[in-house]
């Protein structure tokens, strides 16, 4: 009698999907020298030489990391990164710009847009793969909001936010945030009357191994208030308390 084949073992794990990067560096050395050390830490690497073709490949797949250079032929890096925070696949990849400015307002610039971290050109290859195991360890926004936040929606006048969407509304109307942009709007909705410093902003929002500063704070709190309150010369919600930080109105 001819023996039947063993059943299929239902309970052999799937591998998981090798991480994903894009160097996104229109001078080729770098980029190729960039791409090469990511690769031998174990990540499948995408290349592109210039804006317009990274924010094609990003609209197309999802990827765990994206480093970026500032200066790029047709679409400039603060763009492709703008536009990578309001995608559907990569709102909420960790982005590493490269920069070979020094100055400091280019480098509040690349973090308001949206950017994780920065290294200034030159930079020692070592410490680019510090920065990128560091943001690549951080769990995704997708999956889990800012420590010890509940999910239960926040209603605050014609504000609505949605933790598990990670969506707001203002009178029924989705708003346009940042994934910093909603954490620091739910972390100060979820805690009304609360005065938060921004030092706690920065330590609750961003890692220690971040290099943002107050005044990126200050930025994102105005951006905020731009699409959310209904006159920004006199804010309702998000309330200035002189001297320490921001709190959300008690209402």
């Amino acid at each position: 009698m001819k023996e039947s084949a063993p059943a299929p073992d239902r309970h052999v794990p799937v591998p998981e999907r090798p991480r994903r990067a894009l160097v996104v560096e229109d001078e080729p050395h770098i980029r190729e020298l960039v791409a090469l050390h990511l690769r031998l830490e174990g990540l499948d690497v995408a290349e592109a030489g210039a804006g317009d073709a990274a924010l094609r490949q990003t609209e197309a797949e999802r990827f765990d990391l994206v480093v970026l250079d500032l200066m790029l032929p047709r679409v400039d890096g603060v763009t492709v990164c703008r536009e990578i925070r309001r995608q559907r696949l990569n709102a909420d990849v960790p982005i590493l710009m490269l920069t070979a400015r020094r100055e400091e307002t280019d480098k509040v610039l690349g973090l308001d847009s949206g950017a994780d971290d920065y290294l200034t050109k030159p930079f020692g290859i070592r410490e680019l793969l510090a920065r990128a195991r560091a943001l690549l360890r951080r769990p995704r926004a997708d999956r889990i909001g800012p420590p010890g936040l509940s999910r239960t929606p926040i209603a605050a006048g014609a504000l609505r936010i949605d933790p598990a969407r990670r969506q707001a509304t203002v009178d029924g109307a989705a708003i346009d945030l940042t994934p910093h942009e909603f954490d620091v709007l739910h972390l100060l909705a979820s805690h009304p009357g609360i005065v938060f410093t921004r030092e706690m902003l920065l330590a609750r929002i961003w890692t220690e191994d971040t290099h943002v500063t107050e005044r990126s704070v200050d930025t994102l709190v105005k951006r905020l208030r731009q699409k959310i309150e209904a006159d920004t010369r006199d804010p309702r919600l998000i309330l200035t308390v002189w001297g320490t930080g921001y709190k959300f109105a008690d209402v």
